[in-house]
C-alpha cells in the first residue's frame, strides 16, 4: 500500500517505521528533520499525500491539523483514506472529515492508546470514528501499528471515545497518588498497599500497569525517575479537550474538572513540565492538607 505519513515525532515516527518494516510503501513528512529507517522524506505535506492510497497525520493540535488538512486534502487522489491519529478536538475532526468527503476522500479520525512504548512496539489501540468502508480500508494498517482497534461509529466519535478514556486515567490516576501519599503518612508499606488494591475493589490500569510507586509493580516511569511514557503536559491537552467537550455538550463532569486544575497548577505552577503524569505522587508526597 502506498502510504503518506504526516507528523515523524515521538509517536509518528515509530508507526511510520512499522509500517515500513511491513513492506508498505511509506513516504514522510516533517517540519524538523527526521530520518525513519525506510521511510522516503517528502519535500512538503502535499508531497508526501500525492497519489497516496492513505493519508496517515499524527499532529499535536487541531489547529495545525486544520492548516495540514487544507495542504493535502487537495491533491489527495478520489478515494484515498485520510486516517487522523492526532488527539484534537471533536468538532475539529468532524469539520476535517467533512472537508475530506466534499473532496471525495474517505475520513477516519483514530486517536491512540499506548504510549511512546506501544507506538514502537506496535501494540497501539485505536479509537476510530468514521465510516465502515473507510474503517475496512485502513484495518490492515491497524492491525500493524497496534494490537487493537475499536470502530467508535461515525466521524468525530474516534476522539470522543479518546477524551473520555482520558479523562478516567487523569482522574484514577491522582486518586491513585493521592492514596499512596496518605498510605505513607499513616504507616502502611508500599508494597503491602499495592498487593492489596491492585487485587481488590480499588484496583484500576493506573495501580497495577503504571503503578506511580518506584519499585512496587510493574516497570513505569516512576521507576525511571518519571522520564515521561505519557507526559503531564500531554495530560493536561487531553484533560482540557475533555472540559471543551463537556461545556459544549453540557455534560456535568466535577472530577474532570477538577482534575484539569491539579494537571493545570502541577504543569504550569509547579515541576511537572516535562515529567510522567504519574510524577503527581511525589508532588503529594511534600504537601500537607493546607
Amino acid at each position: 500500500m502506498k502510504i503518506g505519513f504526516i507528523g515523524l515525532g515521538n509517536m509518528g515516527a515509530p508507526m511510520a517505521g512499522n509500517l515500513a518494516k511491513a513492506r508498505h510503501d511509506v513516504t514522510g513528512y516533517d517540519m524538523a528533520t527526521v530520518t525513519v529507517d525506510g521511510v522516503t522524506p517528502a519535500r512538503s505535506a502535499a508531497d508526501a499525500a500525492r497519489d497516496a492510497d492513505v493519508v496517515i497525520t499524527m499532529l499535536p493540535n487541531g489547529q495545525i491539523l486544520h492548516a495540514v488538512a487544507a495542504q493535502i486534502i487537495p491533491v489527495m487522489r478520489k478515494g484515498a483514506v485520510l486516517l487522523d491519529c492526532s488527539t484534537v478536538d471533536v468538532d475539529t475532526a468532524r469539520s476535517v472529515a467533512q472537508e475530506a468527503e466534499a473532496a471525495g476522500l474517505l475520513p477516519l479520525d483514530a486517536p491512540v492508546s499506548g504510549g511512546i512504548g506501544g507506538a514502537a512496539a506496535g501494540t497501539l489501540t485505536f479509537m476510530v470514528g468514521g465510516s465502515d468502508e473507510a474503517y475496512q480500508s485502513a484495518l490492515p494498517l491497524f492491525e500493524t501499528m497496534g494490537q487493537k482497534s475499536v470502530h467508535c461509529g461515525p466521524s468525530g466519535n474516534g476522539q470522543a471515545a479518546k477524551i473520555c478514556n482520558n479523562m478516567i486515567l487523569g482522574v484514577t490516576m491522582i486518586a491513585t497518588c493521592e492514596a499512596f501519599a496518605l498510605a505513607d503518612k499513616l504507616g502502611l508499606d508500599r508494597k503491602a498497599m499495592f498487593d492489596v488494591v491492585s487485587t481488590s475493589s480499588g484496583s484500576s490500569w493506573s495501580m497495577n500497569a503504571y503503578c506511580p510507586a518506584p519499585g512496587v509493580g510493574p516497570k513505569s516511569p516512576a521507576d525511571n525517575g518519571y522520564t515521561p511514557g505519557f507526559a503531564a503536559d500531554l495530560m493536561l491537552k487531553d484533560l482540557r479537550l475533555s472540559q471543551q467537550a463537556a461545556e459544549a455538550s453540557d455534560a456535568d463532569t466535577p472530577l474532570g474538572q477538577q482534575a484539569t486544575e491539579l494537571y493545570r497548577r502541577f504543569v504550569e505552577d509547579e515541576d511537572g513540565a516535562g515529567r510522567d503524569f504519574s510524577a503527581m505522587l511525589p508532588r503529594f508526597e511534600k504537601r500537607g492538607r493546607g
